[in-house]
């Protein structure tokens, strides 16, 4: 990646690729609209930071390896528009882990100057872009043991969007 070029960053959760085959299933299965979010895609954004300079990799990497939170489990249940035209998964209820790791990650950007969006955290996996309205439907609970979290790039290529890992960090296993 060319250093001069600001970096389009963000820390997520990636869906796990057995888990990301089965929601692409099950949304492929029923009647919602739109344009699919690609498997290898499906992700939780815990912090959008925007374009960065690449320098600022160098303090964003120590940042995360700071944090400390326990693994945890994720149950998408819920099948919700957000915004104007996104279809997306969601928890019924935000496992405090998530919150936890959500607020280290608010706090450690913070203090590095990176200025994040105002609006709360709301944990959701995007399924469908461009969707005018949902069908009347009750996902089945998607159950999702969340270990590490990373630090992604978005790069839009030839091909179409592409999400590359730069880093992760794995979550503490309780007890340990």
């Amino acid at each position: 990646m060319p250093t001069d070029k600001p970096l389009r960053l963000f820390f997520a959760l990636a869906c796990p690729s057995g888990l990301a085959e089965a929601v692409c299933n099950w949304r492929d299965s029923q009647e919602i609209e739109g344009r699919p979010v690609a498997q290898a895609n499906l992700h939780l954004t815990l912090a959008f930071l925007g374009n960065q300079p690449a320098a600022s990799l160098g303090g964003l990497q120590p940042l995360a390896a700071k944090v400390r939170v326990d693994t945890f489990a994720l149950r998408l249940d819920q099948l919700r528009m957000i915004g104007k035209d996104f279809a997306c998964l969601m928890p019924s209820q935000s496992p405090p882990p998530l919150n936890q790791l959500v607020e280290q990650l608010r706090a450690g950007l913070a203090t590095h100057g990176v200025t994040l969006d105002a609006r709360p955290f709301l944990p959701h996996v995007t399924l469908s872009r461009q969707v005018h309205a949902l069908p009347d439907i009750q996902p089945p609970a998607f159950h999702w043991p969340v270990r590490h979290f990373g630090l992604y790039c978005s790069e839009n290529t030839s091909s179409g969007i592409h999400y590359s890992e730069l880093a992760s960090w794995p979550l503490t296993i309780p007890g340990r």
